[in-house]
């Protein structure tokens, strides 16, 4: 099974499920009453931080590999009249969503990791704009996690590539496992 199939099954299941789609915590508390400009959600799964971002005033860019996840993201926006421009695409061809020229006043990504993207969401980000990110990192304590190494950051590794950066907020979470920053582009 390639990742598109996997992604949408997986999304197909959630959506069968009655689970309230919730948005990032720390997202929802770092950006709560800053939104306005153009966001754009990397990996935005079935879209509900793009949907409280656009409540909060962003014109969100979503995107997902899964067509599942992103025909659920085009319908919910619809229905909530949402300002939301949600594309499935490979993100590990994210490169050309840079050479349109487009600047952002924030990007997200969360629970995805891939180090090749962060050179891109550096460009797509206006000066003054800002980048969220939380995902898995290393540590001793979730060691039983079933995430491979590969897909989690090493700690600080947040800190190291965003250095340049003025650094908002910063966290690393050993209980739950995951790293956290919001930092705006100098």
């Amino acid at each position: 099974m390639d990742q598109k199939e996997k992604w949408n099954r997986k999304h197909a299941q959630r959506l069968s499920g009655k689970e309230e789609l919730m948005p990032n915590p720390l997202l929802k508390k770092l950006v709560k009453n800053k939104g306005e400009g153009l966001a754009i959600d990397i990996a935005c799964g079935l879209g509900a931080n793009s949907l409280f971002l656009a409540e909060q005033g962003y014109e969100v860019t979503s995107l997902d590999l899964s067509e599942v996840a992103i025909r659920f993201v085009r319908k919910e926006a619809e229905r909530r009249s949402l300002r939301i421009q949600a594309k499935a695409i490979d993100l590990e061809e994210l490169a050309p969503i840079s050479e349109e020229g487009k600047k952002y006043n924030l990007a997200i990504m969360t629970n995805y990791l891939d180090r090749s993207l962060f050179p891109v969401i550096k460009e797509l980000l206006n000066t003054g704009g800002c980048f969220f990110m939380e995902t898995f990192f290393m540590t001793e304590e979730r060691s039983s996690q079933t995430i491979p190494d590969k897909y989690k950051l090493r700690s600080n590794e947040l800190l190291e590539v965003f250095q340049e950066w003025k650094i908002l907020f910063f966290e690393k979470n050993v209980q739950s496992g995951k790293q956290a920053i919001f930092c705006e582009k100098k």
